[in-house]
Parts: C-alpha cells; structure tokens; sequence
C-alpha cells in the first residue's frame, strides 16, 4: 500500500502478485474492491498495480473535475513514477473510459489494453440509465447511504464527508456529452473490447466499437489471418451486468487470455 505524487494528486495504489506489470482500473463510486477475487486471479500471473482514482477509494479529491483526460494522465504519471515499461492495463465502467484517455494521449505507455463496460458515445446508453445518471448528485447522499458503495467509501475515504462533493462531480461528468469515434478509429495499442451480454449500453454498440478497430468485418480465417490488423479482440460476456462484470470470473478469464497473445 502507497502513495505517489503525480499529476498534481496524492495517488493511493496497491501492488500484488509479481510478473509482467498490469494496472488495473476500477469502476466509478468504487474501488480496487470491486475486482474482487479476480485481484488475486489475476495477480498469479502478473504483478498487478491497483490505483484508488482521484476521488476514489483512498485517493483524496482535489480542485478539479471528475475527467476521465486528467484521470488517464494520472495514470501515466503513475507508470512513469513506478518505471513501468509499456505494462498491460484492465479497465472497468469509469476505468475504462481512463484507461482509453491514458491509451489516446499516450499510447507509448501502454502495452495492451482491456476495456470492459464502457460505451463511447454517450448517446448509445439505455435512456432509462441516462435518466439514473441525471438524479446523481450531493442531495442522492441520503439515499445512498445504504449501499456498498457508501459502506466503502466510510470505510476508507481520508474525508469520508466528501461522499456528497463526490457524487455532484461525478453527476456532472456522466452529464457531459461524449463521443469518442474518431479517438477509437485511430487506436493503436492492442485493445480487446469487453461487454457483458446485458450491459448498460447494448451489445450492438460494443460492437460498434470492434467494427472501428477494424473487427467484424469479414471471416477471420483458419490461421486467423483475417482478424483486425493490431491484435484487436472483442470478448461478450455471458450472464454478466455492467454491475458483475468487475468481478465475474470471466473478465479475468478473457483479459489473461488475450494479454497472453502479447510477443
């Protein structure tokens, strides 16, 4: 358990298990928690890097939005801090639109990545979900309070009054539009595009997504010759949520499989 100085922020992390580095990003109104056993999954084979985001966990909030731009440059701050060279990185829901950003603005930092439950275009989302989105704010505090996410954030937050101050951030982060389609044409880490089969955007717009990483296209061939030129995958997770994907054993079955392909 540390912390860096990075960006600007006192960045909380965790490192477990040993290998080839993986940073590993959760989920909005969370923490590294919300991996569950698939931390230690995970962590058999790679030497796992586990940020608590800015706001997070027990990263401590500072002046300034909740953006996953500034998110994914703490991330890089982070990999340059610890002397990483190029590690894989895991994204989960709010993770996974830091994990793009960090993979956009500085693709040379990355190895492979993984991008689980996390549409691109803010437009592609189930409009009762938008709806949710749009009562997030300090007054749903109240409400929350008896939710896990509440129970984590009490239990280890350095300010656990921020709690209100956190949720109008991120109420007004999910409240700007969004559409990532040309950032996602022009990708060049590997990435593999992760879905549950009953996400908050529906599986049409997951593949949406592979289709601009050049996949869905045509047969992929014996040999696998006719697969996206960059190793780039797509994985739907059968069975699985936006809110079980975290810790649904088959996220850590596809990531491992696909970070394997890694030369």
């Amino acid at each position: 358990m540390s912390y860096a100085e990075v960006n600007g922020i006192n960045l909380y992390y965790e490192t477990h298990g040993a290998g080839s580095p993986l940073v590993l990003l959760h989920g909005g109104l969370g923490s590294g928690e919300m991996f569950g056993a698939n931390l230690a999954t995970l962590a058999a084979s790679h030497q796992v890097i586990l940020p608590d985001l800015q706001g997070h966990g027990r990263t401590a909030d500072v002046d300034r939005p909740i953006d996953v731009r500034t998110m994914g440059d703490d991330i890089a701050a982070l990999i340059d801090h610890l002397g990483l060279d190029r590690p894989d990185v895991v994204g989960y829901s709010l993770g996974g639109g830091v994990a793009l950003q960090l993979a956009f603005r500085h693709p040379e930092k990355v190895g492979r990545l993984v991008v689980a439950s996390a549409g691109i275009r803010r437009d592609a989302t189930y409009p009762e979900i938008l709806e949710q989105q749009g009562q997030v704010n300090a007054a749903a505090a109240e409400f929350l309070k008896e939710t896990p996410m509440y129970e984590l954030y009490q239990r280890v937050a350095p300010r656990p009054e921020d709690f209100p101050r956190l949720l109008d951030k991120i109420g007004r982060y999910m409240a700007e539009d969004f559409d990532l389609t040309e950032e996602v044409r022009a990708l060049t880490v590997p990435t593999m595009i992760v879905a549950g089969d009953s996400d908050m955007w529906p599986v049409a717009h997951f593949a949406e997504v592979f289709a601009l990483l050049g996949g869905g296209r045509r047969d992929g061939g014996w040999m696998g010759e006719g697969r996206p030129e960059g190793g780039h995958a797509l994985a739907v997770l059968p069975g699985v949520t936006h809110y079980s994907m975290g810790t649904s054993p088959l996220l850590a079955a596809v990531t491992l499989s696909f970070l394997a392909e890694k030369s």
